[in-house]
């Protein structure tokens, strides 16, 4: 378990209220290189038809320095940045502080929200550029002195295809046999079970799908539903059921 860590207090005790601001990458550049006591820029507010109006202005010697991403001396950093007034949006947010001595203290609670946006410009547009530029991959161009042969070859056909086409190549040689064989050893296949898949009768019979399917739509019956569903079975008539004990009595009485 970490160890506790106090925290100060002191903004909250004296209600001070705080404001939440994005700023662009380079003008937060541009701050680091402000002296320790220097000035960063100035922000006035004021007030237009009743709105608020609120604007950041880069001071003129960070400006004179150049972006940090620029390439080209002459590339100027935007100076005047309007601000994008936001709601908190009922949300509780809070700014802490770390010193050096890594005491942490509560600054205060945000009260305002706000997007610090440049004024778009030529010199704008040039820093956004610059920024694009340095975030490409860089292509690399490499000699090899041999070629590489660990990489896959190209196949010409691969195993399943050339499994499927024996497999079809098999069944189209399959030659029709008379109806009646067919029949004949359709009905010895249900004499011993009363369902077969499709896929099961083709692989006794040894004959075309589409010649053995008109047959069985003949004798059979496909189940759409229940325990065998998918499984063929014969139709009615052409079912032979053993008879019970009492027609074998009944016919024996006919007889005498």
């Amino acid at each position: 378990m970490s160890d506790k860590v106090e925290v100060n207090l002191t903004g909250v005790k004296q209600s001070k209220g705080v404001w939440l601001v994005k700023v662009p990458k380079y003008l937060s550049q541009q701050w680091d290189k402000a002296t320790e006591k220097g000035e960063v820029g100035k922000i006035t507010i004021g007030k237009k038809q009743g709105k608020t109006e609120v604007c950041f202005s880069l001071s003129e010697d960070l400006a004179a320095l150049g972006s940090a991403e620029e390439k080209d001396a002459l590339v100027q950093v935007p100076r005047d940045h309007p601000f994008t007034m936001q709601t908190v949006g009922g949300q509780t947010m809070a700014v802490f502080s770390q010193s050096d001595t890594d005491e942490i203290s509560l600054e205060g609670m945000v009260v305002h929200r706000a997007e610090c946006r440049p004024i778009v410009s030529e010199d704008y547009m040039k820093i956004k550029r610059l920024q694009i530029e340095s975030v490409k991959p860089q292509r690399l161009s490499q000699q090899l002195d041999r070629a590489i042969t660990t990489v896959f070859k190209p196949v010409a056909n691969h195993d399943f295809n050339v499994e499927f086409e024996k497999k079809k190549k098999s069944e189209g040689k399959m030659v029709r046999a008379e109806r009646q064989v067919v029949m004949d050893m359709l009905f010895s296949a249900f004499e011993k079970h009363q369902y077969y898949s499709f896929k099961d009768l083709v692989d006794i019979t040894k004959q075309p799908v589409t010649y053995l399917k008109e047959i069985m739509r003949e004798i059979g019956i496909c189940n759409r539903k229940g325990a065998h569903k998918s499984n063929w079975e014969l139709k009615p008539e052409y079912q032979h059921y053993r008879p019970d004990e009492e027609d074998e009595e009944e016919e024996e009485k006919q007889d005498s």
